[in-house]
């Protein structure tokens, strides 16, 4: 097997278990806020399957980063790829969004900058770490 996919696997694995969590999470907020929030059997087991799908997909494709051999539009264009195509089929199938043109244009937006906006960041302080590291070096 693919070093690449055994990583991808073992992140996925390791990882998966905190989306469950989450929802957990934000379901007991919901009830503790809403006076009216009741979910059925069917909705808490898609929602504990898909979320646990999210973080194993999400934490598994930071492997694409590590690819030395792609270029890095490539590594970001499948990263974010992945994690976007997740979300959104863990949103419409749990009707967390509606299925309608609009609401999938707005979130994509907001996805775009978002994802952006954290890659440039982490890309940021790495490249900080790594002048540093550089200056301790000489």
């Amino acid at each position: 097997m693919n070093q690449y996919l055994k990583s991808f696997l073992h992140r996925g694995l390791i990882f998966g278990g905190f989306g469950p969590v989450i929802v957990g999470i934000v379901f007991a907020i919901l009830d503790a806020t809403l006076e009216d929030f009741c979910l059925g059997g069917g909705q808490v087991l898609l929602a504990i399957v898909s979320t646990y799908l999210l973080a194993f997909i999400q934490a598994g494709a930071s492997v694409f980063n590590q690819i030395e051999h792609w270029p890095l539009p490539k590594a970001l264009a499948c990263h974010f790829l992945s994690i976007y195509l997740a979300y959104v089929l863990a949103y419409v199938i749990n009707a967390w969004i509606p299925f309608e043109p609009m609401v999938l244009v707005i979130f994509t937006g907001v996805f775009v900058v978002t994802y952006f906006a954290v890659w440039l960041t982490v890309y940021c302080v790495v490249k900080g770490v790594e002048k540093r590291l550089n200056q301790r070096l000489k």
